[in-house]
C-alpha cells in the first residue's frame, strides 16, 4: 500500500519556523510506544538545565480543540485529553492541531524550548531535532501501512527524516540490525516509581487503558507484584459509571488494592480516586549520557 496522501501533504507543506528549538517525539506506528514518557523525561531534562520548556500536543480525546494552553485546575482530561491533561500537571502545555499556532503562542508566552508529543506526521512546523519512540515488544508490527498495518507512513520515509531513534524495551523482533547505518539508536527500558513497595504483599488487582496494557502488568510482575487480577481497557479509555462501580466494588474485596497509571488516574472521578494507588512510570537510560547528548543538539540551534 502507498501512503500517497501523506506523501502529497508532505510535499505541498512550507513549514512556519519557530522562535525557540523544537524538539520532536513522535512515532511510526499507532498505539502506545512510550513517547509520553520521554517527553516528560527530556522536559524534567530541560528543566533541571533552567530551560522553560512548553509542550505542543493535539489535544488527542478531549472534547475542546484549542488552540488553548491547558490548566488543570479548570480543564479536565475530558476537555483536553489525558495526556496533555496529565504533562499540564508539570508543564505548561498547549493543544490545538495547527502546530504552528501554538509554538507562536508558546513562545509569546515564555517558552525558551518546545517540546512536542507526537507530530512526526505534522508538517506545519519545521522541528529542530526529530525522535521516533519505538516499542521493542512489537517493533513495527507487520511493516505494513493503516489498515493493513501499524504504520502511520512507509518506515523509510520516517527514518530519513529522523535525528534519532530510541527502542523502549527488548527488541523482541530483531529491529535494530534492520535500521538505517548511521541513524543514532539509544536504548531505554520502563522502570516502575518508589511507589511499587506499597503492593509487596497485597493483592493487587491492575487495570490500565493504555497502547498496551500487557506492558504495565508486566512489569508489575517483574517488579515483584505479580497483579492477581488484570483489566485492560482500550488506549484513551473513557471511563463511565459503570465502570468505575466496577471497580470500586473490587477494590472493597479483602486485602485488595487496585493500581493503575497516571494517564488512567487522571481520569477517574475524585471519589474513585482514593481508592487507586497510582504506579508511576519512568525511563531509565541505557547510556544516562544519551538523552543529555541530545539536548545539547537541541539547544545548540538555538
Amino acid at each position: 500500500m502507498i501512503d500517497t496522501l501523506g506523501t502529497f501533504r508532505a510535499l505541498r507543506a512550507t513549514p512556519s519556523l519557530s522562535p525557540v528549538p523544537v524538539l520532536c517525539c513522535g512515532n511510526l506506528t499507532v498505539g502506545g510506544t512510550g513517547k509520553t514518557i520521554i517527553v516528560r523525561d527530556l522536559a524534567q531534562r530541560l528543566v533541571a538545565r533552567g530551560e522553560r520548556p512548553h509542550i505542543l500536543s493535539r489535544g488527542y480525546g478531549g472534547h475542546l480543540k484549542g488552540p488553548l494552553c491547558v490548566d488543570p485546575l479548570h480543564h479536565t482530561a475530558r476537555d483536553v485529553g489525558d495526556e496533555p491533561y496529565m504533562l499540564a500537571r508539570e508543564f505548561p502545555v498547549w493543544i490545538g492541531a495547527n502546530r504552528a499556532e501554538t509554538a507562536l503562542l508558546a513562545a509569546e508566552a515564555g517558552a525558551t524550548c518546545l517540546v512536542m508529543d507526537d507530530g512526526l506526521q505534522n508538517h506545519s512546523l519545521r522541528q529542530t531535532l526529530k525522535l521516533i519512540t519505538i516499542d521493542g515488544g512489537t517493533g513495527l508490527g507487520n511493516g505494513r501501512l493503516l489498515p493493513a498495518g501499524p504504520l502511520r507512513e512507509p518506515a523509510s520515509r520516517g527514518f530519513a527524516r529522523a535525528d534519532a531513534v530510541v527502542l523502549i524495551g527488548r527488541d523482541d523482533t530483531g529491529l535494530v540490525p534492520l535500521l538505517p547505518a548511521g541513524l543514532s539508536t539509544l536504548s531505554a527500558r520502563l522502570i516502575p516509581s518508589a511507589a511499587i513497595r506499597k503492593l509487596q504483599g497485597r493483592q493487587v488487582i491492575a487495570f490500565a487503558g493504555i497502547g498496551r496494557p500487557s506492558k504495565f502488568f508486566e512489569m508489575l510482575e517483574e517488579a515483584g507484584a505479580p497483579p492477581m487480577r488484570c483489566i485492560p481497557f482500550g488506549d484513551h479509555h473513557d471511563y463511565s459509571e459503570r465502570d468505575c462501580r466496577r471497580l470500586s466494588v473490587l477494590s472493597r474485596q479483602p486485602g485488595a488494592l487496585l493500581v493503575t497509571t497516571r494517564k488512567d488516574w487522571v481520569k477517574l472521578p475524585e471519589w474513585l480516586r482514593a481508592e487507586v494507588t497510582v504506579i508511576d512510570v519512568e525511563l531509565l537510560w541505557a547510556d544516562p549520557s544519551a538523552p543529555e547528548r541530545l539536548l545539547d543538539l537541541l539547544l545548540a540551534n538555538v
